[in-house]
C-alpha cells in the first residue's frame, strides 16, 4: 500500500518554531499513513538535533551547507515516499483534524495541482499572501505601490474570495502547499533558482501552464509566525526583489516586453525605497 503523505520541512535556526510545528503534526494528523522528512539547511544553531530523540518517527536529514529553500525541498523530496508532498514551513502550526478532509478534496480533483489553506498570525490577523493571482503589470503595481486589500476585486490578494471560501485561485503559499509527487516531479518541483522567496508563485504557476488547477482551501487554517524566523535586512530585500527579478526574466522577458519593462522598473524602485527605510 502506497504511503498517502510526505510531510517535507526545510529548517534553519528556528529550532523552537520546528518543535511546534512537529508537535502539531502529531497531535492532528490522524487517520493517514504518513511520513514526516525535516532537512536541516546547515543551521548554526545545532539543538535541532536534540529533536531527533524527541521525534524518532521521523526523518531528519542535515546539509553540509544552505543551498537555499528550493535545493532544500528537492533533496528532502527524493526520499519521500508519499503520493501527496506537503511542504510545510518549520514556523507554522496545524490547527485542527481536517488532513484527512484536504487529501479527500485533493483526491476529488482531476486536474489537481496544488492546495493552500488559510494562515493567520499570531495576533489572529489573516495573512492575505494565503490566496494570490499570478504577478502582472496591474496587480503587481498594486501590491508594490498601493497595497489594496479592502476591495472586492480580482486584484493580487484576491479580494474576491472570502477567506474561509473555497475557491480556484492562482497562486498559494509556499508555507502550506500540497501537491502530489509525481505531479511535483513531472513539472519539475522548485526551481533551484531560487534561494528564498517566489519559488511558490514559481512552481503554482507551472502547474497553471501544464493544465493543473490551484485551490485554496479556506475551511482549514494554520497558525504562520510570520516574521518571527526573518530579519528584514539588506540580505533579505535582495533576496526577496532578486526573486521577483528572476520570475520576470523567466515568464516576461521574451514573451511579454513591455509588461516585463514595467515591472522590472517598478521592482527596482520599490527596492530602493525599501533599502532607504533601512537606513
Amino acid at each position: 500500500m502506497i504511503m498517502k503523505l510526505s510531510i517535507i520541512i526545510v529548517n534553519y535556526n528556528v529550532t523552537q518554531l520546528l518543535r511546534k510545528c512537529l508537535l502539531s503534526i502529531k497531535k492532528y494528523i490522524q487517520d493517514i499513513d504518513y511520513e514526516v522528512v525535516v532537512i536541516d539547511n546547515a543551521s548554526v544553531d545545532l539543538s535541532w538535533k536534540n529533536l531527533t530523540y524527541e521525534f524518532p518517527g521521523f526523518k531528519f536529514i542535515s546539509s553540509e551547507k544552505n543551498e537555499g529553500f528550493s535545493k532544500a525541498n528537492n533533496k528532502a523530496i527524493k526520499t519521500a515516499k508519499g503520493e501527496y508532498l506537503l511542504i510545510l514551513n518549520p514556523d507554522t502550526e496545524i490547527e485542527g483534524f481536517y488532513m484527512k478532509d484536504i487529501i479527500e478534496f485533493a483526491d476529488s480533483k482531476t486536474d489537481f495541482g496544488c492546495l493552500g489553506v488559510r494562515m493567520h498570525d499570531v495576533q489572529g490577523e489573516f495573512l492575505p499572501e494565503s490566496k494570490r493571482s499570478v504577478p502582472d503589470m496591474f496587480n503587481s503595481f498594486e501590491k508594490l505601490f498601493i497595497n489594496l486589500k479592502k476591495n472586492n476585486s480580482k486584484s493580487y490578494y484576491r479580494n474576491d474570495v472570502g477567506e474561509f471560501e473555497i475557491s480556484k485561485v492562482e497562486v498559494i503559499t509556499g508555507a502550506f502547499l500540497l501537491v502530489k509527487k509525481n505531479v511535483y516531479e513531472k513539472v519539475g518541483g522548485l526551481d533551484d533558482a531560487y534561494f528564498m522567496y517566489g519559488e511558490d508563485i514559481d512552481l503554482c504557476y507551472t502547474l497553471l501552464r501544464n493544465g493543473y488547477q490551484n485551490y485554496y482551501y479556506g475551511k482549514a487554517s494554520i497558525l504562520h509566525h510570520k516574521g518571527e524566523s526573518t530579519i528584514k535586512d539588506k540580505l533579505y530585500l535582495e533576496r526577496f526583489y532578486g526573486a521577483m527579478q528572476i520570475f520576470i526574466n523567466k515568464y516576461y522577458k521574451e514573451s511579454k516586453p513591455v509588461q516585463y519593462s514595467f515591472l522590472k522598473a517598478g521592482l527596482k524602485l520599490r527596492h530602493k525605497i525599501e533599502k532607504m527605510r533601512l537606513k
